[in-house]
C-alpha cells in the first residue's frame, strides 16, 4: 500500500511477541518498503538511524550530522548504547491500544514500525523537519510508550498538528488541523504583502486611448465623449475622473485629460496634454502643494499625488495615457476600501465645472472603415508585451488586456501618433509602477521613441488635440467632429463677413496645420496685411476696413457693397518656396458669402529611385538615388510629399570596393528644367558640405564609404508649378592617397581643402531626378 502507517511512535520498555527484532548499535540503514512511514507528510521506505557522542538520531534521507537539512528525531544516546528495530504487522489489541495513548491516530493502521530502547528516566526528543526544529515531543514512558511525531509541512516547514505558522515573507498565517488538514489566511483581494510581514494595498489602474484597464485587470472600452469616474469615496469626496474626447476619427475616443478632487475639497485639478493643469489656481513651480494634493511636471507628464483611505494615490498623466496608483496601508482596513471599477455616466454632474462638454456625448458614430490597416503588423507589435524584456513583468502585470486593447484600437485606427507604441509605453510604465521593475531600454528593439509626454508644453484648444504632423513634428490637430462640417463643404474657414466699412475672414488653424500650411507667411493681396491667431482658439483672422484696404476690390452699385480680396502665400525666397502656394479668393456682400480654396498640398516625385552605370577612368560601377520618408532609410517615397516635408536622399554604389575607394559627393543642386545647367539653379550642397543658406540641408557619410547621404525639406520654384530636378555630381577619391571626408566646420565655402584624386578628377558623374505636382 502507499500509506501504510500515519504516526511514528517511540516506544520503550517493551518485548514484541511474535515479531522478529533485530538490535544494533552503529549507524543502520533499514528498509521500510513494507510498512513506508509517513513524517510531516512525505512518505519514506527507508530510515537511517544511526549513534553520536550524546545522541541517537532517527532520518529519512541520510545519516544524521549537526549540520544536516533532514528530517530526523533526534534524541539522547539510549543508556545500553544499543537498540532493535522492528515491523509489525497489524495486531488488532495493539492498535487500540496505540489510539488510545495517541488521540490524533485517526486511520486504521496495517502496520508499524518500533525501536526499542532503554532509558532510566523520562526523555525528551527533538523534531526537526528539514533541519529545522519543529518541537520537542515526551519518548513517553512505562505506562504509554508512545508519541506523536507526525503534522503538516508547508513550504519545508514543519507545523505541529493543532498549531499555526506565520510566514512573513508572504504575511500568510497557515493552520495545521488535529487531522493534519491544512487552512490559510493571508492578505486581502487587493492587498499584497511586503516581505517583512506587512500587507498593504497596491493596486493600478492604466487609461490608454479608448481603454480602461482597471484596479483588477478587467479591461472596459469607452465608445462615447463623456466623463467617467475611476476612482470615488462618496464619504470624503475624493474623486478621479478621465475624460473621453475624439480625435482623428469621430468613432474611437481617447482619454483627453484627468481630473482630482482631493477629499473635503470642491475643487477640481485637470491635467491636461501640453502639460497643463486648469482649475482655479495656476501652477508656477516644477512642483507645487495645493491642499492635501501635490502637483509636479517633467518630462515625463503631469504627477498629482494625494492620500486616499490612507493610501498615497498617484495619477501619471503624459497627454495620451493615465496611470492611477494606489500603495499603503489602509487605515480602515481592506475590505472596508471602496473603489468604484465600474465605469458609470458623469456628464450631468460634471457639466458644470468641466471646461468642454458636448451636449449629446452619448451619441455614436461610424467612419468608413480604414482599408490601410495591416492586422497582422498589428498583432505582431501588439504581442511583442509577452516577449522579452516585457515578459519578465507578466508575472506581476498581466499582459493580456494591454494585448485586446492595443490590437482592438489599432483595428479600428491608424498608428498615427506613435499609437502602436503607446500601449508598450502603458505596459512598462504599470510594471515599474505596480512592481518597481524596470524594462531597460525596451523601445530600441520595438521600434518605438523613447517614452516621454509626446506634447509637453504645446497646448492646444479644446477642439483640438496635439498630435504629430507629416513633417514629423507635433501641432495642434483638429478633433475629427470639429473638422468635420469644414472637410465636407471644402473650406479651411468661415464664411467671409463684410460690414459696412470693414469685412474679415477666419480660417481654422488646425486645418492649416494639417495641410502644413504656416499662417504667418499668409497675406491679402497687400502683403503687409497678415493673418492674427486667436491665442486660445487658435482661429487666424484677416481682417481690412476703410483706414487699410488691403488690396481688397470694392464695388457699389447703390444697393449692395461688394468686396473681394486674395489670401495668397509670401515666398520664402526670390528662387524657390516650402511652403504650399495657396490662393484662397474671398468675396462679400451683407449675405453669406462663399470661400474657394485653390492652393497645391503635395508634391509627388515623377520617381523614387534612378539608376545609372558609370566608367569612370579605371572603375566601372553603378550608383543609385533612392528616395526615403524615414532617416533610417527603410520606407521609400511611393506617394506625394508635402511641401516642407523632410526627406532623405541615398547615393549608393554598387561594383566598388569599400577598402580602398571612396565616394565623394561634391555637389547637388535643382533647377527647374531638365538640364542641370539651367537657370535658376538652388544649390542644396557645395564642396561637398550643406550649402549654409539652407538651413535644411544635413549631409552624413560623405567620402567615408561607398555611399553617401544627405536629407532636406521638400521645396518647389517660386512663380513655377512645374517640376523640379535634383542633380548631384559625385568623384572617387583613393583611401591611401586621400583623407576623402571634406572639411566642412574649419574653413569657409569656395577654400575647403580638395578631396578629389588626380586620377578621377576629369571623370565626375552627374545623376539626376525629379519632381512635380
Amino acid at each position: 500500500p502507499l500509506l501504510n502507517i500515519l504516526h511514528l511512535t517511540v516506544f520503550m520498555f517493551s518485548c514484541f511477541a511474535g515479531a522478529a527484532a533485530e538490535k544494533f548499535d552503529k549507524a543502520t540503514k533499514f528498509n521500510l518498503t513494507l510498512c513506508p512511514i509517513s513524517f510531516y507528510q512525505n512518505v519514506y521506505q527507508k530510515v537511517y538511524v544511526n549513534f553520536t557522542n550524546k545522541n541517537f538520531a532517527i532520518c529519512f534521507n541520510g545519516f544524521y550530522n549537526s549540520e544536516s537539512n533532514d528530517d530526523c528525531i533526534i534524541g539522547p544516546k539510549p543508556d545500553s548504547a544499543q537498540a532493535k528495530f522492528i515491523i509489525r504487522e497489524k495486531d488488532s489489541s495493539y492498535e487500540a491500544q496505540s489510539k488510545a495513548a495517541v488521540k490524533t491516530i485517526r486511520s486504521s493502521m496495517t502496520c508499524s514500525v518500533h525501536f526499542d530502547m532503554m532509558y532510566m528516566n523520562k526523555i525528551m526528543a527533538d523534531v526537526a523537519v528539514e533541519g529545522k526544529l519543529v518541537g520537542s515531543v515526551s519518548l513517553g514512558s512505562a505506562d504509554s510508550g508512545f508519541a506523536d511525531i507526525s503534522g503538516c509541512r508547508i513550504s519545508g516547514v514543519g507545523i505541529l498538528p493543532n498549531s499555526t505558522a506565520y510566514f512573513e515573507k508572504t504575511c500568510r498565517n497557515f493552520i495545521c488541523s488535529i487531522d493534519r488538514s491544512v487552512t490559510s489566511t493571508g492578505c486581502g483581494e487587493q492587498e499584497e504583502c511586503d516581505g517583512s510581514g506587512r500587507c498593504f494595498t497596491n493596486l493600478i489602474c492604466t487609461v490608454t486611448g479608448p481603454t480602461v484597464i482597471d484596479f483588477q485587470g478587467q479591461q472596459s472600452s469607452v465608445k462615447d465623449r463623456c466623463v467617467y469616474s475611476l476612482v470615488s469615496d462618496s464619504s470624503s469626496g475624493f474623486e478621479v475622473l478621465a475624460n473621453f474626447q475624439e480625435r482623428r476619427r469621430r468613432d474611437v475616443s481617447f482619454l483627453d485629460s484627468v481630473s482630482l478632487r482631493p477629499a473635503g475639497s470642491k475643487v477640481y485639478f485637470h491635467l491636461e496634454q501640453g502639460g497643463r493643469i486648469k482649475t482655479v489656481l495656476t501652477l508656477k513651480s516644477p512642483v507645487q502643494q495645493f491642499k492635501d494634493i501635490s502637483l509636479s511636471k517633467d518630462k515625463n507628464g503631469l504627477t498629482a499625488t494625494s492620500l486616499f483611505s490612507g493610501l498615497k494615490m498617484s495619477a501619471l498623466f503624459d497627454g495620451y495615457t493615465a496611470q492611477i496608483h494606489m500603495r499603503g496601508r489602509n487605515k480602515q482596513g481592506s475590505n472596508e476600501l471602496i473603489i468604484i471599477l465600474q465605469l458609470f455616466n458623469e456628464v450631468d454632474l460634471l457639466r458644470f465645472f468641466l471646461f468642454f462638454c458636448f451636449a449629446s456625448c452619448e451619441r455614436q458614430y461610424e467612419d468608413p472603415v480604414d482599408s490601410q490597416i495591416d492586422r497582422n503588423l498589428i498583432s505582431e507589435q501588439c504581442n511583442l508585451l509577452r516577449a522579452a524584456p516585457f515578459s519578465s513583468c507578466n508575472k506581476n502585470v498581466d499582459p493580456t488586456p494591454y494585448i485586446s486593447a492595443c490590437n482592438r484600437t489599432l483595428c479600428e485606427y491608424s498608428s498615427a501618433d506613435g499609437l502602436g507604441c503607446q500601449f508598450l509605453w502603458a505596459y512598462a510604465t504599470a510594471c515599474k509602477l505596480k512592481s518597481n521593475i524596470t524594462l531597460g531600454r525596451w523601445w530600441l528593439d520595438a521600434g518605438c521613441s523613447e517614452p516621454q509626454a509626446l506634447c509637453q508644453d504645446k497646448l492646444c484648444s479644446d477642439h483640438e488635440f496635439c498630435g504629430r504632423k507629416h513633417s514629423g513634428k507635433t501641432g495642434c490637430l483638429c478633433r475629427a467632429l470639429f473638422a468635420s462640417k469644414y472637410k465636407l463643404s471644402g473650406t479651411l474657414g468661415e464664411p467671409a463677413v463684410c460690414r459696412k466699412n470693414s469685412g474679415s475672414i477666419t480660417l481654422v488653424g488646425c486645418l492649416l496645420e494639417e495641410k502644413g500650411i504656416n499662417y504667418s507667411v499668409l497675406h491679402l493681396n497687400d502683403r503687409s496685411c497678415r493673418g492674427v491667431m486667436d491665442e486660445e482658439n487658435h482661429m487666424v483672422t484677416f481682417s481690412f476696413d476703410s483706414s487699410n484696404t488691403c488690396g481688397t476690390e470694392i464695388m457699389n452699385n447703390g444697393s449692395w457693397i461688394n468686396y473681394k480680396n486674395t489670401i495668397i502665400t509670401q515666398s520664402s525666397s526670390d528662387v524657390v518656396t516650402r511652403h504650399d502656394q495657396v490662393f484662397i479668393d474671398f468675396s462679400c456682400y451683407h449675405t453669406q458669402p462663399d470661400i474657394k480654396i485653390f492652393n497645391k498640398l503635395t508634391c509627388r516625385l515623377v520617381c523614387s529611385s534612378v539608376v545609372q552605370h558609370i566608367k569612370s577612368g579605371e572603375w566601372s560601377y553603378s550608383v543609385s538615388m533612392k528616395v526615403y520618408e524615414d532617416g533610417a532609410y527603410t520606407r521609400a517615397v511611393n506617394s506625394g510629399v508635402l511641401l516642407n516635408q523632410k526627406i532623405w536622399v541615398e547615393l549608393k554604389t554598387d561594383g566598388l570596393d569599400a577598402k580602398t575607394i571612396a565616394v565623394v559627393m561634391d555637389s547637388c543642386w535643382a533647377t527647374s528644367k531638365e538640364s542641370h545647367d539651367l537657370k535658376p539653379r538652388y544649390d542644396l550642397i557645395i564642396d561637398g558640405c550643406a550649402d549654409p543658406n539652407d538651413g535644411t540641408v544635413e549631409v552624413e557619410g560623405n567620402g567615408a564609404g561607398t555611399s553617401t547621404y544627405f536629407s532636406f525639406n521638400m521645396f518647389e520654384f517660386s512663380g513655377n508649378s512645374g517640376d523640379v530636378y535634383l542633380h548631384c555630381k559625385i568623384q572617387l577619391c583613393p583611401k591611401q592617397e586621400n583623407n576623402c571626408i571634406p572639411d566642412c566646420y574649419n574653413e569657409p565655402i569656395g577654400e575647403r581643402r580638395s578631396v578629389r584624386s588626380p586620377k578621377t578628377n576629369t571623370y565626375p558623374a552627374i545623376i539626376s531626378m525629379a519632381w512635380g505636382h
